[in-house]
This record gives structure tokens, C-alpha cells and sequence, in this order.
């Protein structure tokens, strides 16, 4: 069986680096909150950090992207130069302490881009669960495209409802050499990790969630899936794109074992008992009650029986959707979308968490959408029966809870 899972030469950061300044959280988080990365910067200084290997979403828009560009390459390729890393193929078995107690494990991997499509309804064996929006994908590019280092947020679900391969590793965690032990900066926790090197087996157990069976008892169809997205799909729609780019130049003996064929990411359970759904809330910008009430009254046409909560100035509106979370996602992202259509000065942004978000519409007088939670254990079978969902439907748990850069790998020359 060709396998999907690399055993990846993982670099991290040697004794004597601060990994607390070091790692740092997705580059996709606050993206309308400039303090958090403005605060972050000046804790960080001038630390060897994943900081300086990432361009913050927020900044997207500024006037000096190419600069920040240049300086991302430019400063992978002198850490390299500089030999903070250790080097050790293998995987990482990840235990995350997120800022409410709660304790998730993961297993860091490497896998094979050509087993991953992100396209709606396709046959690869790792699938996105959302739509994936085009255009944000040229500047993720920009920087990979010249990138000597990866380093990932990317985090991969797997359906493991009986064996619990991660969750028997970390039972033998005892038995594998600590990898790192740290606080993570701005509230987010903290982090250990332990070093597999003996990695055949794991593969193989993984690869059994392939048997037509298996696939038969959770799905009623032997459709094969093996890992859905669950955060981090436009980096790794990144990483496919530049491989597309960068197979057509190679002979048929480099394809397999080129680098940027493969991915980092950090694999975890769908069914960790710490790892919850939670809502991916819309701030609407650009527009007023108008919006609101064109809303409020072409929801109401699709005769839904729950109702979910908008806030804009000083009133509180609610509008009536489906209770099925799915469709009431995908009825109001559909609405939104078409009214953008005529009203260009709209913008949206995804903001995670309650507070954030009521904050954001009064600092910026936004229009804020609390949006409803999917539930986790439809997941895999919603995107094996209907393909992905409207783009930024769940989040696997609060902001802070998300994956930090941490481990870093080699994709080009330096």
C-alpha cells in the first residue's frame, strides 16, 4: 500500500533558544486585532523566533507586503545558516495544555500532497471540510514559493473511534525522549513533546482506517477518506499549489522524494475528549441596519426554528435559521455572499470567540454575527455524502486554543 503518512525530518529549535518566544500562535488568528501581534513583537524582540518565518493575515493588506516577503525568506535561511536547529527524523507526539486546563494530544507528521485535493467533491484521501477561498491564496504563495522552511498549524482530524493510536502513544509517553516543555507566550497554554523515532508501526494502525469495513461501518459506503482538514486548509492548499508548480519541472525519479511534495502538520482524533467545535462568528463591516434587516427578513423566508443572535451599535437582533447548524452556516454565508455582490464597501471577517467579537464591533462599528456551532461528530460523514462546507464553519476550539509554529522542516535549498 502506498502510504499517505511521510516519516519527516523534523527540526526544532536547539537548547538555549527561548521557546517561549520561539513558537508562536497561527497566522490566521486576530486579524482585526493588531494589538495581540503589536504586543507579540515587542515580547519576542530579537529572539530567534516563528515570528519572523510568518506573515500575520492581519497585515495582508499594508503597502510593504513584498518587503515582509523578502525578509521571511531571507530570515529562514539564517537560521538555518546559524544552526539553532537539531535535526531527527521521526514523528512528535504533541500533549497541549490549552488556556482552560484542558489537556490535547496530537501526533506530528508529514504527508503526501498528492493524497489531498481541496476542490468540493473529489476522491483524495485527505479532503478539506471547508471552502477554500482562492484568493487568499496568492500571498501564502509568495512566501512558500521562496521558502526554505515550512513550518506548519496545520491540523489534521482523523476518524480513530476505536483503535486511539494517539491517545496509546501518550500512554507510553514515558518511553520516548522529551522533546520540549514550555509555557506558551500570550495566554496560550502550554506544550510538551516527545520524540517517536520507531514510526512503521503507527502507519500501518493509521492505514487501517482505510479497510473498506471500517470505512462501511462509520459512513454506510466504502468512499475512502482517510484525514478532513480541520485547521490551517488554505496553508496547505498553499503547499499543494506550489507542488503542482513545482512537479511539472522534475523528472519522474525526483517526484517522490522532493520535499515539497510533502506537509507538516500535527494529526489529532476527531474524538479527543478535549477537542470542541466552536463557532466561527462573522464582523460585517460596510454596512448598517439595511444589512440587517435584509437579512432578518430573507432568512425568515426559509422558515427555520432556531434563531441566531446579531448585535450592531446599542440593539440586539435575532434572525431565525435552520436548526440544523450546517445548513443555517451555509444559508447565511450564501446571503452575505450575494449581498456583497452589490454592496462593494462590505467586508467580513471571521473572528473566534464571544468577547472578541463584541469588541471588534464597537472598536470598528461592525455588524456582529454569532454564528451557530457544527456539531464534531457529523463531520467526516458530511464531507464523505456533500463535499466541504462554506468556508470558515468551525473552529476547533478559541482563538488561543489554536496550533502555535513550533516544529520546522525543509521543503528547498538555502
Amino acid at each position: 500500500m502506498k502510504n499517505t503518512v511521510k516519516i519527516p525530518k523534523i527540526l526544532l529549535p536547539k537548547v538555549g533558544v527561548d521557546k517561549s518566544k520561539w513558537s508562536v500562535i497561527a497566522c490566521d488568528q486576530f486579524t482585526s486585532q493588531p494589538n495581540y501581534w503589536e504586543q507579540l513583537d515587542k515580547f519576542v524582540g530579537n529572539a530567534p523566533s516563528t515570528l519572523r518565518l510568518i506573515f500575520p493575515e492581519v497585515y495582508l493588506e499594508g503597502a510593504d507586503k513584498q518587503e515582509r516577503i523578502k525578509s521571511i525568506n531571507a530570515n529562514m535561511k539564517k537560521y538555518l545558516q546559524e544552526g539553532i536547529f537539531e535535526e531527527f527524523e521521526g514523528f512528535v507526539l504533541v500533549e497541549r495544555i490549552t488556556p482552560d486546563g484542558q489537556k490535547r494530544l496530537g501526533l506530528v507528521i508529514a504527508v503526501d500532497l498528492e493524497d489531498y485535493e481541496y476542490t468540493p467533491q473529489n476522491d483524495a484521501l485527505i479532503k478539506a471540510t471547508e471552502k477554500t477561498v482562492v484568493e487568499r491564496l496568492p500571498a501564502r504563495i509568495e512566501v512558500r514559493k521562496g521558502a526554505c522552511l515550512e513550518s506548519p498549524h496545520i491540523m489534521m482530524l482523523m476518524d480513530d473511534r476505536k483503535d486511539r493510536i494517539i491517545e496509546n502513544l501518550y500512554a507510553r509517553k514515558e518511553q520516548f525522549q522529551l522533546a520540549y516543555d514550555f509555557a506558551l507566550n500570550m495566554g496560550g497554554g502550554s506544550i510538551k513533546g516527545y520524540k517517536i523515532k520507531d514510526c512503521n508501526g503507527i502507519i500501518e494502525s493509521i492505514n487501517r482506517l482505510l479497510d473498506k469495513d471500517v470505512l462501511a461501518e462509520k459512513y454506510g459506503s466504502g468512499k475512502p477518506i482517510l484525514f478532513a482538514v480541520g485547521d490551517g486548509n488554505h496553508s496547505l492548499a498553499t503547499a499543494k499549489e506550489c507542488w503542482n508548480n513545482i512537479k511539472k519541472t522534475l523528472s519522474r525519479d525526483d517526484l517522490d522524494n522532493h520535499p515539497a511534495r510533502y506537509a507538516l502538520c500535527e494529526l489529532v482524533n476527531l474524538h479527543d475528549e478535549s477537542l470542541e467545535f466552536q463557532p466561527i462568528h462573522r464582523a460585517v463591516f460596510g454596512v448598517g441596519e439595511e444589512f440587517v434587516e435584509y437579512m432578518k427578513s430573507s432568512l425568515a423566508k426559509l422558515d427555520g426554528e432556531s434563531a441566531v443572535k446579531v448585535v450592531f451599535g446599542s440593539e440586539s437582533y435575532y434572525w431565525k435559521v435552520s436548526s440544523n447548524a450546517s445548513d443555517a452556516i451555509a444559508d447565511i454565508q450564501q446571503l452575505m455572499d450575494e449581498y456583497n455582490e452589490s454592496h462593494k464597501d462590505m467586508v467580513i471577517d471571521y473572528i473566534h470567540g464571544d468577547e472578541h467579537l463584541l469588541n471588534v464591533a464597537k472598536e470598528k462599528n461592525a455588524v456582529a454575527v454569532f454564528m451557530p456551532c457544527l456539531e464534531k461528530d457529523g463531520l467526516f460523514d458530511y464531507v464523505v455524502r456533500r463535499g466541504v462546507l462554506p468556508r470558515k464553519s468551525f473552529s476547533m476550539g478559541h482563538a488561543e486554543d489554536k496550533r502555535y509554529y513550533l516544529e520546522c522542516r525543509k521543503i528547498g535549498e538555502y
